[in-house]
């Protein structure tokens, strides 16, 4: 789990530190482009981080590493996004509470299913 910063100048900045978080932009260059060579990867991320550079991540490589992030604990990018737009800090689901809460909105679901069918034949619309 990595501790972030308080403050971040700006959204490179920010991504800066979830790469550092995921081992470094050779790392996470090669996750990110693994048809390049881990050279071309780390520099092509370096570039893509750097604001006078005219590279820049697409937005699915963003969203990618705001991803990549959330699993090792490195919420900065995810929490300067949300700070800029004037949201308050989001709060990661744990995958545990996702998968209780699909599961009760199954649960639910089949309840209001049988409900219906019931008021359905009730209502002589399902063959007896």
């Amino acid at each position: 789990m990595s501790q972030d910063a308080l403050f971040y100048e700006s959204l490179a900045d920010a991504l800066r530190a979830v790469v550092q978080a995921l081992g470094g932009t050779k790392a996470a260059g090669c996750r990110l482009w693994p048809e390049k060579t881990p050279e071309s990867a780390h520099r092509t991320l370096l570039d893509c981080l750097n604001e006078s550079r005219p590279e820049k991540l697409s937005p699915e490589q963003v969203l990618w590493l705001l991803a990549a992030g959330r699993q090792v604990g490195c919420h900065a990018a995810m929490n300067y996004l949300a700070r800029e737009a004037g949201y308050s800090d989001p709060a990661p689901i744990e995958p545990e509470d996702e998968r209780a809460r699909l599961q009760r909105q199954f649960i639910e679901a089949q309840k209001a299913m049988q409900q219906l069918a019931g008021r359905m034949e009730r209502a002589g619309m399902l063959g007896a």
